[in-house]
């Protein structure tokens, strides 16, 4: 735009649609830069030399696409440019790697809005994030070990488990014996330990795909894959909520089977509507207060057979969510959950 180099950035008068010169954090930890229509780079705050080492001058002048890693350029210069060229505010944020003064790169996050200041230039907030990149890389390392890990456990478990599975059946068919039926629920535990743990490691892995629901349904679907035994399900909810359907699957299959685990054959179990979320309760024997924390710590459980997972992944899906999950009695002292900060789209 034919601005000249070096001006003070402080200089400007203010006028309607442009951002008060005065009101730029110049002297920010982050990097503020001033960049005309074209990209180059008008003007650098201090920070330069603690973010990037370079001087506050050297790079005034240069185009800012110049800095940018050759792999990211055209993504992040055309990000700035739509930005640019909008009739409408927005504001956006771009990950990418900016060149530093040793050559190297390092990863930036840079945040610049529609609004240009009164000169006609538009201002990039420019912070490090070169440890969060660090973390999340480490992170999905160590998801697709985890991955990894729980694919050979079940694959190494289910064979053997398999063919214990076949033997058994063979000896209980020329030999009944009450020992047998021992043999049959320890290889029942085994098969629901390794579920969990596949469960488990899918919650942790996989990010929240979120879509609506119909919680009616979502609860129908449950209940028919659960061993309910005598028990009733009353369902008294008609919501529509934002979740990730495979997970609240697992929720409330988790929770439907730990109220029948723990109650009585003809248990009754209600799922119904909160104003930000959703409960389930039972009319079982209840939580006693100072179990309600430890019932979602891995591997805690109140009977001899239980894996102990189950509530735990109960709590992993609502954190996931973003949800708050409550442990509390229903008005005969029964327990209920309650899972609250939902999406509730009726």
């Amino acid at each position: 735009m034919g601005n000249e180099r070096g001006n003070n950035p402080q200089s400007q008068s203010h006028s309607a649609g442009t951002i008060p010169l005065q009101e730029i954090p110049l002297h920010s930890t982050n990097l503020l830069s001033l960049l005309d229509t074209d990209g180059t780079i008008r003007y650098q705050s201090p920070s330069i030399e603690r973010l990037l080492g370079f001087s506050q001058e050297a790079l005034v002048g240069e185009l800012c696409m110049d800095c940018f890693h050759p792999d990211d350029r055209d993504r992040v210069y055309n990000a700035f440019k739509n930005v640019a060229l909008s009739t409408e505010f927005v504001v956006e944020a771009i990950e990418y790697r900016h060149l530093k003064a040793d050559g190297a790169y390092v990863w930036v996050e840079s945040v610049a809005s529609s609004n240009p200041t009164p000169n006609g230039y538009y201002v990039i907030n420019t912070r490090d994030i070169s440890k969060q990149k660090r973390q999340q890389d480490e992170l999905e390392r160590a998801n697709e070990r985890l991955e990894a890990f729980a694919g050979i456990v079940s694959h190494d478990l289910r064979n053997p488990l398999g063919v214990a599975r076949g033997y058994l059946k063979l000896a209980q068919e020329e030999y009944p014996n009450e020992y047998f039926s021992a043999i049959d629920d320890a290889l029942d535990r085994m098969e629901a330990l390794i579920d969990s743990l596949l469960t488990s490691t899918r919650i942790e892995t996989q990010q929240v795909s979120l879509e609506m629901v119909n919680l009616t349904d979502i609860c129908n679907v449950c209940w028919a894959n659960t061993i309910t035994k005598d028990a009733t399900l009353e369902i008294k909810t008609t919501q529509l909520i934002n979740a990730d359907r495979l997970q609240l699957i697992q929720l409330l299959e988790n929770i439907f089977r730990n109220a029948i685990d723990h109650g009585q054959d003809d248990a009754v179990i209600s799922v119904g509507d909160l104003e930000d979320g959703f409960y389930i309760e039972d009319d079982g024997p209840g939580i006693p207060s100072e179990d309600r924390e430890l019932i979602f710590e891995t591997g805690y459980s109140t009977r001899q057979n239980g894996t102990g997972l189950g509530l735990g992944i109960v709590k992993r899906i609502v954190d996931a969510h973003g949800w708050k999950l409550q442990v509390t009695e229903t008005a005969t002292d029964s327990a209920r959950f309650e899972i609250r900060d939902v999406a509730v789209i009726n």
